[in-house]
């Protein structure tokens, strides 16, 4: 049966990505490379790859602009098309070369990219004589136009010329010399470090030109080590290269088919010790381990862009999946680099060790509980990047405790009694642990907005002072009330920590929008805490009745002196005027139960301002008395039936400090 193929069609069929435009070019590099090593004789070999550019084209391209690429010219004085090369280019899918990696689908990549292919070749023909070769290959006609003349020069030889750029893949990849030459370089490195060497390749463009070996000694820190590995059976070689830390390079794998580079991965972070540059004794170097083999032959893809592997496999008879190549890899990577890695390694440890104690010691407490590797961070990390990390391995721990709870009360198959005791407790220390943390991350809390607090009622770079909107969310979120606001999202506990015990909370809202009050006053309380009794005899009932208590706060911009009488100015008038409101209104429950009126109901008026000459005067208007360290005034008003407390915003940094000392320093809090 014969079988036909449509070149159109394989073209169709064969898969490029467009930021690979480049790879036809290098392909024919390596081509070049190998009819070179075919040839046999001991003349040095030598590739040049010339890239073409549009030198006639429009006149309005920036002047700093390079011409556009339109293709490449790829010259070498390797063994030249003869008709075994030809019959196998002429052959899609040939395993003329197969020994060396090769699919016989490379040719359809140069179609893929480019609109013609010209090819110009010497070859020895059979009977010794020097030919000369010339030919044409595209998508419509294939190989055509053959044409074989007497040889015009003296030794063998091949041309060929990529022609008509396609614009889909030119505009994805780079057009500078430096950068081409640096992928190509890249591509057929293994060619480079491997014992045999590689032959002399060159990039020419527009009148200058880069020597590959050149830049891969500019590059190279130290010379390669060479070594095997095993895996299932499978050998694989590992090629450990340390590049200078001038290249713009990062610590990789580097998956390798055929002696071309096909995949590679970062692994920065994934080997403890291994972040940014690192040093030896020779200076800073970056780090890559090329790896190849005869499974990494038999898996790639026919255009050398990807694998056909699996990430991870479950059955250990399956294939071998990268998870496992990659894991291998990087155990010897580890001893490869462990005695350069020490340093970073102790630097790391010391980052996280300091951070916990200075900064989260809510991590302290589940340290013990994470692996060691995921405890040694990059030195570098910023604070915000450090927490993200520790809170996830805290997170992780918080998964394991659940899913161990759900599993702690059902003895497990066989297990011994001190068997099944031994677990329990390590399960209960965990869960202890773990409340600790949250502990600590609660007063570790109150640390941060103490200290926040503090550097918003101190005078902006601008001279001004913040406003008390800025405080007011501070301490409570603006226009909220209890059925909108999480607990922990109110710092009342900077006022009053009774204020944390409330039926119902307020903040910058009216009166009449407040559905426990049923007030129509429009008046904004800054924030309004209320406490309702419940009837101890009703106890199948929840529903509320008389109000047990009232709680008024004001805060005033930080240095406002213009404090004067009227409810308008006087920020102490203002907090009873809302008290006598509550008390007059048919105030209801947020179930609709009414309050019964009653002007017994305790109240607490807070007024946080700054103690500014004329604020003075309105706490001495009311006969309050000045606390022992002048920073406040307190007193009750026996007309209102309310106690009132003026709390300057230094006090109130201060006695916010005071009350939570003990636990800053249980933690080991840096005071500040």
């Amino acid at each position: 049966m014969s079988l036909h193929t449509n070149l159109k069609g394989r073209l169709r069929n064969t898969s490029l990505p467009k930021s690979h435009g480049l790879l036809p070019a290098f392909e024919a590099v390596v081509n070049s490379i190998q009819a070179i090593e075919e040839k046999g004789d001991k003349t040095p070999g030598k590739v040049v790859l010339k890239i073409n550019r549009d030198t006639q084209g429009s006149l309005d391209l920036d002047a700093k602009a390079l011409p556009p690429i339109v293709g490449f010219t790829i010259t070498d004085n390797g063994c030249g098309f003869d008709e075994d090369n030809l019959k196998s280019f002429e052959t899609l899918d040939s395993d003329h070369k197969i020994d060396k990696g090769c699919r016989g689908v490379g040719r359809l990549l140069w179609l893929k990219v480019f609109d013609l292919v010209e090819v110009e070749s010497h070859f020895f023909d059979t009977n010794g004589n020097l030919k000369k070769r010339a030919f044409r290959f595209d998508s419509k006609l294939g190989v055509h136009a053959d044409k074989v003349s007497e040889a015009v020069a003296q030794k063998a030889g091949t041309t060929i010329k990529l022609v008509g750029f396609d614009n889909s893949f030119r505009e994805k990849v780079p057009t500078r010399m430096l950068s081409i030459a640096n992928q190509l370089l890249e591509h057929v490195l293994w060619y480079f470090v491997r014992n045999e060497g590689a032959p002399e390749i060159q990039i020419e463009d527009m009148g200058e030109s880069i020597d590959l070996y050149a830049l891969y000694d500019q590059y190279m820190h130290a010379s390669a080590y060479h070594e095997a590995i095993t895996i299932r059976d499978q050998t694989f070689e590992l090629t450990h290269i340390k590049f200078r830390a001038s290249v713009n390079k990062k610590h990789q794998l580097a998956l390798c088919a055929a002696n071309r580079l096909v995949k590679d991965e970062p692994i920065q972070g994934k080997i403890s010790g291994l972040y940014g540059k690192i040093s030896d004794q020779s200076g800073e170097f970056t780090y890559t381990c090329y790896v190849s083999s005869n499974y990494l032959n038999e898996h790639v893809r026919s255009e050398r862009t990807a694998f056909d592997i699996a990430e991870n496999v479950e059955d250990m008879f399956d294939e071998i999946s990268f998870k496992e190549i990659r894991e291998a890899v990087l155990d010897r990577t580890k001893e490869y680099l462990e005695d350069v890695l020490f340093e970073n390694v102790s630097a790391g440890r010391k980052r996280v060790e300091d951070f916990i104690s200075n900064h989260a010691p809510r991590y302290r407490p589940i340290a013990s509980y994470v692996p060691e590797e995921m405890l040694i961070v990059d030195p570098e990390k910023s604070d915000k990047e450090l927490e993200l990390h520790l809170h996830a391995q805290w997170y992780e721990v918080e998964r394991q405790l659940v899913s161990e709870g759900h599993d702690i009360m059902l003895p497990q198959n066989e297990e011994h009694l001190e068997e099944y005791r031994e677990r329990l407790n390590a399960y209960l220390l965990k869960a202890e642990d773990l409340k600790k943390s949250d502990l600590a991350n609660y007063v570790s809390h109150r640390k941060v907005i103490i200290d926040l607090l503090k550097r918003s009622i101190e005078r902006l770079d601008n001279g001004a002072y913040a406003r008390e909107d800025m405080i007011h969310e501070l301490i409570m979120p603006m226009r909220k009330d209890s059925s909108e606001v999480f607990l922990d999202s109110c710092n009342l506990w900077l006022i009053d920590e009774r204020l944390a015990f409330h039926n119902y909370l307020a903040s910058d809202k009216t009166i009449n929008a407040m559905p426990i009050t049923g007030n129509e006053s429009t008046k904004e309380p800054d924030l309004l805490s209320l406490r309702v009794f419940d009837n101890p005899l009703l106890v199948n009932d929840q529903a509320s009745f008389p109000l047990a208590a009232i709680t008024v706060v004001e805060i005033k911009r930080p240095m406002r002196n213009d404090m004067r009488e009227g409810e308008d100015k006087d920020p102490i008038d203002q907090a009873l005027s809302y008290v006598e409101r509550i008390r007059e209104g048919q105030a209801k429950t947020k179930s609709g139960l009414l309050i019964p009126r009653n002007q017994d109901i305790p109240a607490y008026c807070y007024v946080v301002c700054d103690l500014t000459s004329t604020m003075i005067k309105r706490c001495k208007n009311f006969s309050l008395t000045m606390t022992a360290d002048g920073m406040g005034f307190f007193g009750y008003n026996p007309n209102y039936k309310a106690y009132i407390e003026v709390i300057s915003f230094n006090q109130l940094v201060k006695a916010a400090k005071e009350r939570n000392r003990a636990f800053f320093d249980a933690l080991g809090l840096p005071a500040s």
